[in-house]
């Protein structure tokens, strides 16, 4: 597990950020809630889910590692078109009976969160950026 970090403390590596924090803990409940999808899910919707959430916290990594501010936003985006495509799988296992209502709730609350986190993170880099 990763280490928390107080907010007074300097961001110096990703795992400081609150939206990779947050990213993780949904990347832990959706292993945890995708392991009751049915066996014949292992190769479809159950991996595109794993994919998806893994995906959002790995570029925010990637994106923490560039210098350049531009190429920051390009993975902290390509984090938020991730996690769109997760919150679409969340409603289709919905819809299809794979997690029950309380789950897909919560999982879909948590996404909230990190699409915040992630569009702060987004917006902060881009204050970075000089104007023209």
């Amino acid at each position: 597990m990763y280490n928390e970090t107080k907010i007074t403390e300097p961001i110096t590596v990703f795992t400081d950020l609150n939206a990779w924090k947050e990213g993780h803990r949904l990347v832990l409940a959706i292993y945890l809630a995708t392991k009751t999808l049915p066996a014949r899910e292992s190769y479809a919707l159950l991996d595109q889910m794993r994919r998806a959430v893994t995906s959002v916290t790995s570029n925010i990594a990637e994106g923490f590692s560039r210098r350049g501010s531009k190429e920051k936003i390009q993975f902290y985006s390509m984090a938020l078109g991730s996690l769109t495509e997760l919150q679409n799988q969340i409603l289709i296992a919905t819809d299809v009976n794979y997690l029950d209502a309380d789950s897909a709730k919560a999982l879909s609350e948590q996404s909230v969160i990190v699409h915040k986190l992630i569009n702060g993170l987004i917006k902060a880099t881009k204050s970075l950026i000089p104007n023209p």
